[in-house]
């Protein structure tokens, strides 16, 4: 459940084409900052299923100053009983850019142990990968302008192209998980005010494109609610899945770069 929200949430894989905006082009927006926490509940059915967490601090790389992300996820209570799941993922990415220098995913999720470390080398267009557990290390070709799992989260945040992109309008990014080169497919659907414990929350509306039959339904069963503020900060995220259906909300979050921002009667 945590591995099947954070793939979600860090932008669900979509292998295919499609005609998409440059979004590297944009002038990058400031939504976030070092120091940014911010934690999501998820619900499996009636279960309070799990938590994950996101921070973010300032590292360097070499001499390269970066944004070093955090992600963290962890089954709860019961459903701890059923499925104990510790998820560990890390981007550094660049500053300014966004592009990403090393990824890391260690996970542990009912005894599937994974641990990999991949150096980006976007000079040659190059993705080191070293799998710690098998031992291993390999070496792939990547796409231009491409992201890791978390490092894209933080990147569209910066690059939304909220003038450019229309109702039902589609754009993506590539990306590189484990040894592999993704597609990652975004339709924006409107905006839309939604209820939160903070209070009604103005958002914008997205369904990311999603591989059915693996975990999901059909092509088009999440969606996903950002604050249509300056943060872009996930609100709500809803997926069916094939055994029923995940929901997972904001529940706390501290040091945002600008004012969190409720509607007000």
């Amino acid at each position: 459940m945590v591995k099947c929200f954070v793939c979600v949430l860090l932008l669900s894989l979509y292998t295919g084409t499609s005609q998409s905006f440059q979004l590297d082009s944009l002038a990058p927006k400031k939504t976030f900052k070092e120091g940014e926490w911010f934690q999501l509940r998820l619900h499996y059915g009636v279960f309070n299923a799990s938590y994950a967490s996101f921070t973010l601090t300032r590292d360097t790389i070499g001499q390269t100053p970066v944004f070093h992300a955090k992600g963290f996820g962890e089954t709860t209570g019961l459903a701890r009983w059923f499925f104990k799941v510790e998820d560990y993922y890390e981007s550094y990415f660049d500053e300014n850019t966004g592009a990403p220098y090393k990824f890391i995913r260690n996970i542990n999720e009912g005894g599937y142990t994974k641990n990999i470390e991949i150096d980006f080398d976007h000079k040659y267009s190059t993705a080191t990968v070293l799998d710690k557990k098998k031992k291993q290390t390999n070496e792939y070709e990547i796409k231009p302008n491409v992201h890791d799992l978390v490092s894209s989260f933080y990147y569209l945040r910066n690059h939304y192209p909220e003038e450019e992109v229309k109702i039902n309008e589609t754009f993506d990014i590539n990306m590189f998980f484990d040894n592999e080169n993704y597609v990652f497919k975004l339709k924006y659907l409107g905006k839309e005010t939604i209820g939160s414990k903070f209070g009604d929350v103005r958002c914008l509306k997205f369904r990311p494109m999603v591989q059915s039959g693996r975990v999901f339904k059909e092509q088009e069963s999440v969606t996903l609610w950002v604050s249509d503020d300056k943060n872009r900060l996930p609100i709500r995220l809803q997926a069916d899945i094939l055994i029923g259906s995940i929901k997972a909300d904001l529940e706390n979050f501290k040091n945002l770069k600008h004012p969190f921002e409720v509607v007000v009667e």
